[in-house]
């Protein structure tokens, strides 16, 4: 059947893939800052514990997560982007077969001598379109082809140091010890409260 396929209906079949390939990628992004959490809390326990050989290995757990979103972060970049080029590539194409269909009605209302010369350079212009719009779909079905590959294919520069995991692991359990000092005030403040409220009504 896939013969038989119009150019309309290949185009909406691989608009489709496109927008698939793009909402895995999305949610491969969501599920690794999920890990990304999970191992954060394991490693602060870890700490608390003294398990170093724990926490080296979190650590390393967390690099590669790291580096596996970050890889994922560009690849939708770089899909979102070839969506949008397309889209500039087929709006051109439009425009093309529209001017076209305007310089022959121009042509034959100014003769056929006219309506050779401009359909030929619109025919020009047109043909021009429809290979951008090829080259698209191919650059397109590339891009879809990088997004699939291993993530242990990713190059040397998207690598995580440690030094970032461990500023990761810091910088969350500081939060945290913020946030829980932040509510120990907030109890005193309210312990203040009720107690002056006592003292004024003895």
């Amino acid at each position: 059947m896939g013969l038989f396929k119009s150019d309309e209906e290949r185009r909406i079949e691989r608009d489709m893939k496109v927008r698939q390939g793009v909402r895995r990628i999305e949610k491969s992004i969501r599920e690794q800052g999920k890990f990304t959490e999970e191992f954060i809390r394991n490693a602060q326990q870890a700490k608390r514990i003294g398990d170093n050989a724990q926490y080296n290995f979190i650590r390393n757990s967390l690099k590669k997560t790291a580096t596996i979103k970050r890889m994922l972060e560009r690849q939708l970049l770089s899909m979102k982007n070839a969506m949008l080029i397309r889209k500039q590539a087929e709006a051109s194409a439009d425009f093309a077969q529209a001017m076209g269909m305007m310089a022959a009605e121009i042509g034959k209302l100014f003769g056929e001598t006219d309506l050779v010369k401009t359909q030929a350079a619109w025919e020009k212009a047109m043909v021009q379109s429809q290979s951008m719009e090829e080259r698209m779909g191919m650059f397109l079905d590339a891009v879809e082809d990088i997004a699939s590959e291993d993530a242990e294919l990713s190059s040397a520069s998207e690598v995580v140091s440690d030094e970032e995991i461990d500023r990761m692991i810091e910088a969350e359990t500081e939060a945290e010890h913020q946030q829980e000092l932040n509510r120990l005030s907030g109890l005193r403040a309210e312990l203040d409260s009720l107690k002056q409220e006592g003292e004024k009504q003895k």
